[in-house]
């Protein structure tokens, strides 16, 4: 690939290109727990790989390509793709605390509650000040990351919580305020979503891949939650933790719910109107919340003692699994067939 090319590719990186460190650093955990260490391991190595050429592109791009960024940014479209930053590296965080790696997982948790807080405010002020009303017309997929990012804050805070000897309460605090703000925003987020398709004619080619993150939004919640009710004990905790639990399985019940939903948007979008499916980023949106799926459910299972939902889980680890191959697989394969064809980049407004 010629210089001319590298740079080019580099001022239209998608937003959205963490999704493929959320995505793999989720089957990594949940290959973890299913007993199968070497593929973990392979994924998580994988994953960190990822993120650091995706960050080093990142700061490249904020530093060369400024203006380029800035537009992404207040896309409705693109912006909330910012997020998989916040995700990816609270994701990668809770892999590596489950090999010990504490210290680097604070520090993961630190670098990401603040990406979190700023971009929080940043983006979705970006967005709607750009946006023409009502805002609800450009409401769509990819906004569902704003919840997955805060929700991944409280799963790494929770995660973390136990093996730290000082800023227990602290972290509790963190941890239960972001399952909070993160169920408040999905409630909201996904009521500007459901009002769109309902209330406008939204073409095939418009329901794209990050719709999935609906589905991994609820996902995620379920796993925060989970993780929190097993902190040790903290004043933050106390008054919610029975709270927590019950909402925790009225939102997996809710993922569950969602993913016949999904496969018929899936169908229509690549059967009925016959949209060719091929490797674009927004795919990884599409692996990770299988992945969470999966980590979900096994994490409610085993802790609500239901070998029913746990069942799923297991099932759902190799669906994830073979997604994540099957994506990886075709991404490569573009890759080599057309390197310069922008297929790693922004897609189209």
């Amino acid at each position: 690939m010629s210089p001319a090319a590298v740079r080019d590719r580099v001022r239209t990186l998608y937003p959205g290109y963490f999704a493929l460190v959320m995505a793999t650093g989720i089957v990594s955990i949940a290959l973890a727990g299913f007993a199968a260490p070497v593929l973990s391991t392979v994924l998580l190595w994988i994953a960190a790989g990822a993120y650091a050429i995706l960050l080093a592109l990142l700061v490249w791009r904020a530093i060369a390509y400024r203006p380029d960024l800035a537009r992404d940014l207040r896309h409705p479209g693109r912006g909330f793709g910012m997020f998989t930053l916040v995700a990816a590296t609270n994701v990668l965080g809770t892999r590596l605390a489950m090999d010990g790696h504490v210290r680097t997982a604070t520090v993961l948790l630190a670098a990401g509650a603040l990406l979190w807080l700023v971009l929080g405010y940043a983006i979705p002020w970006a967005v709607l000040a750009s946006v023409h009303r009502p805002v609800v017309a450009a409401a769509e997929g990819t906004w569902f990351i704003w919840v997955v990012a805060t929700q991944s804050v409280a799963v790494l805070a929770a995660s973390l919580e136990p093996d730290l000897l000082g800023g227990r309460r602290e972290l509790a605090l963190l941890a239960v305020s972001c399952w909070a703000i993160g169920t408040f925003l999905y409630v909201v987020v996904g009521g500007l979503v459901t009002a769109r398709l309902v209330l406008y004619d939204v073409a095939a080619e418009h329901l794209t891949p990050p719709y999935w993150v609906s589905m991994g939004a609820a996902a995620i919640t379920v796993v925060s939650g989970v993780r929190i009710t097993r902190m040790a004990a903290a004043p933050a905790l106390l008054p919610t933790g029975g709270l927590i639990a019950g909402i925790s399985v009225l939102f997996w019940a809710f993922a569950s719910w969602l993913i016949p939903v999904l496969l018929g948007i899936g169908w229509r979008r690549h059967v009925t109107h016959r949209i060719p499916l091929r490797y674009e980023p927004a795919l990884w949106s599409v692996v990770f919340p299988l992945g969470m799926y999966a980590v979900a459910s096994r994490t409610l299972g085993s802790t609500l003692h239901l070998p029913i939902v746990s069942t799923v889980g297991s099932v759902e680890v190799w669906v994830a699994a073979a997604a994540w191959a099957a994506v990886a697989v075709a991404g490569l394969a573009r890759l080599a067939r057309r390197p310069q064809d922008g297929a790693f980049s922004r897609p189209d407004p």
